[in-house]
């Protein structure tokens, strides 16, 4: 099908729509594999730091992994 008028080409959209949704559970894998590890690592529970005992430099370190998590997935989205 060619584009319309507006130039959307419907016929890779379903495509484009699939390949979000692979791209999206594989980027929840990884951020749930990343969140094990770091749980395992850590002494003691991550929750209890950051909520009770207000470790802010532990919440940047987390921060931390959640975007450069955040950056390989896009990074391979992109190609």
């Amino acid at each position: 099908m060619p584009p319309d008028s507006s130039g959307f080409d419907w016929s890779r959209f379903g495509g484009q729509i699939v390949a979000t949704l692979v791209f999206t559970i594989i980027g929840l894998a990884f951020f749930m594999l990343s969140d094990w590890i770091v749980e395992r690592v850590m002494p003691r529970s991550i929750r209890k730091a950051i909520e009770e005992d207000k470790n802010v430099a532990l919440a940047i370190v987390i921060g931390s992994v959640i975007l450069g998590i955040a950056l390989i997935v896009s990074s391979a989205i992109h190609g």
